[in-house]
């Protein structure tokens, strides 16, 4: 059974002509529907919409469930370093300095995984776009601006599941820390 059939109308056949032409054919069809090219492509870039949105609605999810391990991976990795931490209170640094530090080692980690997450989906997109070459007309574009937002996104939500660790680093008694083993 086709799924889609296409067809040309002669030279000097209007659009409409053209259509009521085939209403007329395929009225003992079912009437299937008749579109025009752009019809047809809006259509497909309707469901294609539909697609990437959900594939938004993963990334969202996947950002959650990476803010929750860098936070968790954070907080482990000062509790690790309590005893350097502690040092650097006593030879000066101050609780602000601190806490900003542990947010920008966050924020870092975020921007390293974002990139690197970045550069691995360009490259899958690439190369499926690559590996079928019989859809017609598909053509690989890096979608730059996207892809800024994604990064940034990730930069700011990396600062910001560094800052319950960041407080609690800061909070640390610098006597106390030194003295832990």
């Amino acid at each position: 059974m086709d799924a889609t059939v296409l067809i040309g109308l002669q030279p000097g056949v209007g659009l409409d002509e053209g259509t009521a032409a085939i209403d007329r054919v395929t009225g003992a069809y079912g009437r299937p529907d008749v579109l025009t090219a752009d019809q047809l492509a809006d259509d497909s870039a309707e469901a294609l919409n539909m697609v990437l949105n959900i594939v938004y609605v993963m990334l969202a999810l996947a950002i959650v469930i990476a803010l929750m391990g860098i936070a968790n991976t954070l907080a482990l990795s000062l509790h690790e370093r309590q005893h350097e931490l502690g040092l650097l209170r006593a030879v000066g640094q101050s609780r602000r300095q601190l806490r900003s530090m542990v947010r920008l080692e966050s924020g870092v980690v975020a921007v390293f995984g974002t990139l690197g997450g970045i550069a691995l989906g360009t490259f899958l997109g690439w190369g499926l776009v690559a590996a079928n070459p019989s859809v017609e007309g598909s053509t690989f574009v890096l979608p730059v601006t996207r892809l800024a937002i994604v990064l940034l996104v990730g930069a700011v939500a990396g600062v910001v599941a560094g800052i319950r660790p960041a407080r609690r680093a800061a909070r640390l008694d610098p006597l106390e820390a030194i003295a832990a083993p």
